[in-house]
């Protein structure tokens, strides 16, 4: 039995208009009712996705998410933190002198904003979407008690393509390196991902791994799917993902978690041949 589902956002339970269908929906609160800790899963800071939570009916004292990529993991109400791994200010500007010989944009997330040293598409979307404030400033102008949670190279998919070849092997080894979307590479202390942030939630509520169902798309959901004792892909997913999946769910269009919480934890008697890997 199946005790914990993790969810990524973005390209998981949200379809491309970023919302939340009823199916999925009504699936999540059917697997709540049935005891299972369903889990939001984002790259995103907790802000950045409280608005599905409090949708969702997840804002309390026994409800967790796991943000930033699994660099932040805590109860949705704030009162207890399971796990915090951010960087620091000074991989922050190791990480600009790297974005300026390769010719990238970069910014980096706080606790509660997105900082970067130059305005752009990307820095602006990323606080649109997270409804956080965006700070430009020269990276030597950050203050010393700033909060680096992680860093991003966002750009032009084809340049992040470029970039993701050249990227020196000790910057590799010394960080947890993950491509999230087309236009964003992150780069977070390398005790994070989010199979790292699903395991401690796990560990501390005594849920075994072979009891959690993890699903996503990207690149930065493979970690937490590798874990999973179902680990799940939706149909939309990067090959790479699909690649080590155990599962393939439908795609975000087409409720796919609603697809994989019905066969999986309430059992429906639909025929989901077509879909095992």
């Amino acid at each position: 039995m199946y005790k914990l589902i993790a969810i990524d956002m973005d390209g998981t339970l949200l379809n491309n208009e970023k919302k939340i269908s009823q199916a999925n929906f009504e699936a999540i609160q059917q697997a709540k009712k049935n005891g299972v800790k369903v889990v939001l899963a984002s790259g995103r800071p907790l802000v950045g996705f409280e608005r599905y939570l409090e949708e969702l009916n997840l804002i309390g004292e026994d409800d967790y998410a796991v943000a930033f990529n699994g660099a932040l993991v805590q109860n949705t109400e704030g009162t207890k933190t399971i796990s915090k791994t951010p960087l620091s200010l000074e991989d922050y500007k190791s990480l600009y002198k790297l974005s300026k010989e390769l010719e990238v944009n970069i910014h980096a997330l706080t606790e509660d904003s997105v900082i970067s040293p130059k305005d752009s598409e990307y820095t602006r979307q990323e606080a649109y979407w997270n409804g956080i404030p965006s700070i430009i400033s020269p990276v030597e102008d950050v203050d010393e008690s700033t909060t680096i949670v992680k860093v991003m190279f966002v750009d032009k998919p084809e340049i992040i393509d470029e970039v993701m070849k050249r990227i020196p092997e000790e910057v590799s080894n010394k960080y947890t390196v993950v491509r999230s979307a087309p236009f964003y590479l992150e780069f977070l202390n390398k005790a994070v991902n989010k199979g790292a942030g699903v395991a401690a939630l796990a560990e501390a509520l005594n849920i075994k791994q072979e009891e959690v169902i993890c699903v996503g798309d990207a690149g930065n959901d493979i970690h937490m799917i590798k874990y999973a004792g179902l680990g799940v892909a939706m149909e939309n997913a990067f090959p790479e993902v699909k690649k080590v999946a155990n599962f393939i769910t439908k795609t975000n269009e087409q409720d796919g978690i609603a697809f994989i919480i019905n066969k999986f934890i309430l059992n429906s008697k639909e025929d989901f041949a077509e879909f095992a890997v």
